[in-house]
């Protein structure tokens, strides 16, 4: 391979006494580029360091290299008006630019950014621009990094169409090398050569072939794409040309860029002019640094620039500068072995010596070729898995992927609201939960009185409000789960993990407020005012409630009373008086004033009851709803008597009862719990049956009617044989299209009975019959034959005409 214009240029400098800057082209998650480049920074000794990155994020590169820094890490910057629109540039430690930021802050050389500002490339991702769309913050952010393919990394899966062009252009060039991928070509060529001359020339040549092969098609196909690489260009030659102007030496300079544009500067690329430089787009942003994770950086979560092995290539960075590169296969598969050992699958220290060997014969299939990743994972599957890619894959995983996550220093370059965050998790114990892996918290809401003080005495109550909050502001660091307790109010379940999107959710929940508290509170106080709806208005007082945000309480009620001034909506003022009775039901544990909302649910009590008897003349299908609705009332009614009454709810009840004008399911839901309840005599019950089921009620009233009776307190039910005596003479009298109508309803009714039940049930009729009851019993509760389910089918084609 020849070397590119970059080296020749660089040479000719140097025969004519002429000096020019040094360009070092790097793929930007590269083990191999950094371990070069820190080499050539120890032999030329730099006073300027230029690195492809947003050029108004300079003064953070200090924080970026601190001791109390731990990558991965990335800068975000972010719009300051909705939506908001990220971008970000991620950092490993095994990244070009992080290692030459490292050098040079610590021997204190001048190191800068030199790529578009943070402010630029956000006007160029707004939904106007004419290159392409913004990513929505629930998307994955896209870095400049990766909006083009940079040579060596692996293009953008979100790519538009074009890109798939360039994409199998790589996937070709794979082919013909007999690679399985793009990945382990790139590794096997470029990632272990450890020669500094022959790894600078390659890397460059490719690039520079790469980019004649892909930009005729990019002008052609892509002409957005490839003028914002045409602008980053000119404005990064436009900050190297300063710099030189400032008095730095050009063979005293090293640009650090991606080996794509590493072609353009090296051509002298045109520096953008002061014109040029008025006329970019510009919008209000700001910036931030973030802890960022390798799962991010992995090509699983879609990042275009990432890698897919991410913490392989970490464990390869640290061999590199042990000098221990070829013992890189042993601590790969020992640590497999290692791992699937934790897991309870022994594997033998010589089966992971056989594994090393395997590898490294795969390898040798390429000339000259170390062991790569594709042939320690083809082993780790034949030797450790035993053919089994399922019995080695999480251990894999978590070699290749790794469960890394980086840190910052605290406050340095945040947002209000994330440090208001980090102090919170420090106030409340929660720091070690702010981890990549998934872990549960068991919170007990009552007072601790074994301790001192009244923070100690309330932790888990501020955690548990903590914790909402980010719930409701969906930062995704929190997620609820049930107890498994039933009513056990005082007990929660959480499951708690830390990833780079948390902390994106939490930049943009800055527009919201500067404190989590504020931010929680103002999205509240939107949807209340935006809420049209009784359920919502009562569901988002039962969130105030749980936020601990007594105010949002109050603006909460005034809205449900207004929507509920002139609602007929019985299930909706039935399901929100239950909701409010959940938010009652917490009493001081929560330790926020809830007596005000009794008289709120008093008035929805009266109100749903008083409207019942209208509203259940509704269709079948609304009836499930009502259903559910009366099932709430009834309990409201049990379990606090002092704001729901009990006379009126039974008395509504006795009227939906008796009328024949109303859904019939409701009717008989009515009997039910009325006879549940024991203000339903057996001669009463007897005698509404006989009425509801007598001939000539339609099939469908009568039917139905006994489906709404059976929703409720089933062995009160079954213990009266006269009931199902009537049921019985009620079915034998119906002609056959009577009871094909009738068996909708009645398979839905006792679809809903237990096993046991529905033999009972069959016991019961067997003494009716006359037949012995066991046999009755297993006939049938038992599988039904084909002409049984042929006759079942056929419903499913019946007209049932208006009903």
């Amino acid at each position: 391979m020849s070397a590119g214009p970059e080296l020749k240029r660089e040479a000719a400098a140097a025969a004519s006494g002429a000096e020019a800057p040094h360009l070092f082209g790097v793929r930007h998650l590269s083990p191999g580029g950094a371990y070069h480049l820190l080499r050539l920074l120890e032999a030329i000794k730099p006073t300027l360091v230029l690195i492809e990155g947003p050029s108004d994020a300079s003064g953070y590169i200090p924080h970026l290299v601190s001791s109390a820094a731990k990558p991965p890490v990335a800068i975000l910057a972010y719009t300051q008006e909705l939506p908001v629109r990220t971008v970000m540039w991620p950092l490993a430690e095994y990244s070009p630019e992080y290692q030459a930021m490292k050098w040079a802050v610590r021997r204190g050389v001048e190191v800068r950014f030199m790529d578009l500002p943070s402010d630029v490339t956000l006007a160029l991702q707004d939904p106007d621009s004419p290159r392409e769309p913004a990513t929505t913050p629930q998307e994955e952010p896209k870095e400049p990094q990766d909006r083009v393919a940079a040579p060596g990394a692996a293009p953008a899966a979100h790519e538009s169409p074009p890109a798939a062009v360039r994409r199998n252009l790589y996937e070709e060039l794979a082919e013909l090398a007999g690679e399985p991928n793009y990945e382990t070509y790139w590794e096997r060529h470029f990632e272990h050569n450890l020669n500094p001359e022959a790894y600078r020339s390659a890397i460059l040549a490719f690039s520079r072939h790469m980019r004649e092969l892909t930009e005729d098609a990019e002008r052609r196909e892509r002409g957005g794409e490839f003028a914002y690489n045409a602008v980053r260009e000119s404005y990064m030659a436009r900050c190297l040309q300063e710099a030189l102007a400032e008095g730095h030496k050009p063979s005293q300079t090293v640009v650090v860029c991606g080996a794509y544009h590493a072609s353009a500067l090296a051509g002298a690329a045109p520096a953008m002019t002061d014109g040029e430089l008025g006329q970019l787009p510009r919008c209000s942003s700001k910036l931030a640094l973030m802890p960022y994770s390798y799962y991010r950086l992995s090509s699983m979560s879609g990042y275009g620039a990432g890698n897919a092995a991410p913490n392989y290539f970490a464990m390869m960075w640290e061999a590199m500068l042990e000098g221990t590169l070829p013992q890189l296969p042993y601590r790969y598969l020992a640590e497999a072995a290692r791992l699937m050992r934790r897991a309870g699958t022994h594997r033998s220290t010589a089966e992971v010596i056989e594994a090393v060997r395997l590898a490294e014969a795969l390898a040798s299939l390429h000339e000259g070729s170390a062991t790569v990743l594709a042939d320690l994972r083809d082993a780790a599957r034949t030797l450790l898995g035993q053919g089994d890619l399922g019995t080695v894959a999480e251990a894999l995983a978590r070699l290749d992927v790794g469960t890394a996550i980086g840190r910052l220093p605290e406050g340095v370059g945040q947002t209000p609201i994330q440090d208001d965050f980090s102090r919170l998790l420090r106030e409340l114990k929660l720091d070690k939960y702010r981890t990549a892996v998934a872990s549960g918290l068991t919170l007990d809401l009552r007072e601790n009185r074994r301790v001192s003080s009244e923070e100690a005495a309330l932790l888990d109550l501020r955690r548990s409000r903590f914790l909402h909050r980010l719930a409701w502001l969906d930062i995704g660091f929190a997620q609820h789960r049930a107890s498994g307790q039933q009513d056990a109010s005082w007990k929660e379940e959480w499951v708690l993990q830390w990833t780079p999107e948390s902390e994106i959710r939490l930049v943009e929940a800055v527009l919201l407020g500067e404190t989590v508290e504020l931010a929680a509170a103002f999205k509240l106080r939107q949807s209340m005012e935006a809420c049209s709806s009784i359920a919502e208005a009562s569901q988002l007082i039962n969130m105030a409630c749980l936020c601990g945000l007594t105010a949002q309480m109050e603006t909460g009620i005034s809205v449900l009373q207004r929507l509920a001034a002139d609602s007929r909506d019985v299930a909706g003022m039935a399901g929100a008086a239950a909701e409010l009775a959940v938010v009652l039901g917490y009493g001081t544990l929560r330790r926020v004033e809830t007596g005000h909302l009794g008289p709120m649910m008093r008035q929805l009590f009266v109100r749903s009851c008083l409207y019942l008897p209208d509203a259940a003349g509704c269709s079948d299908e609304a009836a499930a709803g009502m259903a559910q609705a009366m099932g709430q009332l009834d309990a409201l009614s049990r379990e606090h008597e002092e704001w729901a009454d009990g006379e009126l709810w039974t008395a509504e009840l006795r009227k939906l009862a008796d009328r024949d004008d109303r859904n019939p399911k409701l009717s008989g839901l009515a009997c039910a719990i009325l006879l549940e309840r024991g203000l339903l005599t057996a001669e009463e019950a007897g005698a509404e049956m006989s009425r509801r089921l007598s001939p000539g009620i339609p099939a469908e009233l009568g039917a139905g009617w006994f489906e709404g009776l059976s929703m409720r307190n089933r062995y009160a039910l079954l213990s009266r044989p006269h009931l199902w005596e009537q049921l019985d003479g009620y079915i034998a009298g119906l002609d056959e299209e009577q009871f094909r109508r009738a068996l909708v309803f009645l398979r839905r009714a006792f679809s809903t009975f237990s096993h046991k039940e529905k033999t009972m049930a069959a016991e019961l009729l067997g003494e009716l019959w006359r037949t012995d009851t066991e046999e009755t019993a297993e006939a049938v509760t038992g599988e039904l034959g084909e002409e049984e389910k042929s006759m079942l089918d056929s419903l499913n084609d019946f007209d049932f005409g208006d009903f």
